[in-house]
C-alpha cells in the first residue's frame, strides 16, 4: 500500500515521512518542490519509494494518470506557509486550487485525505474553536486555508466517499524547519540567537500584555505527527480539528526553556526567568510599530473536537518539548 506525502521535504511533511519509516513503512511517494535544493536534507535519512515534483504530481492527479495502485492515504502538507506573501494569485493557486483538485481526486478514488489547515483562519480572534463565525483571516495565506476548509465542510455535509481530516496547526516547532528562514518557529530563532549572541530578545509591553507575556499555543511537531498518524489509523474519523496543545504559554516560558536547555547542555545550571532577565540572558525590545494592530497576542486551541474524535494522548508542554528540540538542534546544528 502506497502513502503519498506532499510537502515531504518540508517541516511537517518530512517528520511524517520519518514517523512512517519508524513504523516500517517505506512505500512512500514524496512530493515537493526542490527549487530550494537544500530542503533535500530533511529527507536524506528517510526511506521513500519515489520522488515527484509537485507540478508533475498535480498534472498527473488532474489527468487521473498517477501510476500507483492501492494508495492507502494522502498526507497533504505541501503549501506556501509564508503569512507575509502578498501575491494572492500565487497563494490561491498553490494553496487553494491545488488542494481542491487533490481532494476531488481522493474522493473519486476513495482515498483518505489528511491535510494541513492553519490557525491563521481565526485572525485576531480570541476564541479558537472550529466554528464559521469565529473565522476571520487577516491575510491571503489565512484566507486560502479558510476557503478550502469551507469547501471541505460542504463536502462533509453532502457525504464523503473516504476520510477527510483537516488540522489547524497552531505554533508548531521542532526538527527540520531550518529551511523556513524567518517563518521558522520562535524556538528555532531563540536557539540561534542564544548561540550567536549569548542572549534572546523578546518583545516588550503591548496590547495589555507585559514584557514577554504575549501568549501562544506552542505545539511540538512530535505531537503534530502523532495526531496525523492517529487519523491514518482511524479512517472512519473525518472533520476539521484544531491541532495545538490546548494550553497557552507566554513567550517568556519559551525563551527560558530554550536558554536553559542550552545551558544544561553546556554543563551549567538552569535558571529562573527572573535570574535569566537579571543576567541579561533574556532581554526585551520595544514592540515594533509595524506590528501594532496586526499581531496575535494570544492563541489557545480549543481541542474539544480532537478529544471527542478519540485522541487522548498528552501533549508536550513548552519546557519538555523545547528541551527535546534543543537537544536535537545541538546534535544537528551543522546541517
Amino acid at each position: 500500500m502506497t502513502i503519498i506525502v506532499t510537502g515531504a521535504a518540508g517541516f511537517i511533511g518530512s517528520n511524517i515521512v520519518k514517523a512512517l519509516n519508524e513504523r516500517g513503512i517505506t512505500d512512500i511517494v514524496a512530493v515537493d518542490n526542490l527549487t530550494r535544493g537544500e530542503k533535500f536534507k530533511n529527507l536524506a535519512e528517510c526511506e521513500i519509494a519515489h520522488y515527484l515534483d509537485k507540478h508533475e504530481f498535480i498534472r498527473q492527479v488532474r489527468e487521473h494518470v498517477l501510476p500507483f495502485d492501492e494508495i492507502e492515504a494522502v498526507f497533504h502538507d505541501g503549501a506556501c506557509s509564508d503569512t507575509m506573501e502578498h501575491n494572492g494569485l500565487y497563494m490561491m493557486e498553490n494553496n487553494y486550487q491545488y488542494s481542491l483538485d487533490l481532494l476531488d481526486w481522493c474522493q473519486d478514488e476513495r482515498i483518505p485525505f489528511l491535510y494541513a489547515s492553519s490557525a491563521a483562519v481565526y485572525g485576531k480572534g480570541e476564541i479558537f474553536r472550529e466554528e464559521r463565525e469565529l473565522e476571520k483571516p487577516l491575510n491571503v495565506y489565512g484566507y486560502s486555508k479558510f476557503l478550502f476548509d469551507q469547501v471541505v465542510r460542504r463536502r462533509m455535509a453532502a457525504g464523503l466517499t473516504a476520510q477527510v481530516a483537516g488540522f489547524r496547526y497552531f505554533n508548531v516547532y521542532g526538527p527540520h524547519e531550518q529551511h523556513k528562514d524567518r517563518m521558522a518557529s520562535v524556538a528555532f530563532h531563540h536557539f540561534n540567537q542564544y548561540r550567536t549572541q549569548g542572549y534572546v530578545n523578546l518583545f516588550g509591553e503591548n496590547d495589555g500584555y507585559g514584557k514577554g507575556e504575549q501568549m501562544r499555543d506552542f505545539v511540538s511537531v512530535e505531537d503534530v505527527v502523532k495526531v496525523n498518524l492517529f487519523f491514518l489509523d482511524n479512517p472512519d474519523k473525518s472533520g476539521i480539528f484544531n491541532l495545538g496543545t490546548g494550553r497557552s504559554q507566554p513567550f517568556n516560558d519559551l525563551a527560558a526553556a530554550t536558554v536553559n536547555a542550552c545551558r544544561v547542555a553546556e554543563g551549567e545550571a538552569a535558571m529562573s526567568l527572573q535570574e535569566l532577565v537579571k543576567e541579561e540572558l533574556i532581554r526585551y525590545i520595544p514592540f515594533p510599530d509595524a506590528l501594532k494592530g496586526k499581531y496575535q497576542s494570544f492563541t489557545q486551541a480549543d481541542i474539544s473536537r480532537l478529544r471527542e474524535a478519540g485522541y487522548q494522548d498528552a501533549f508536550f508542554d513548552v519546557d519538555e518539548g523545547v528541551s527535546r528540540y534543543v537537544h536535537w538542534l545541538l546534535q544537528n546544528h551543522d546541517e
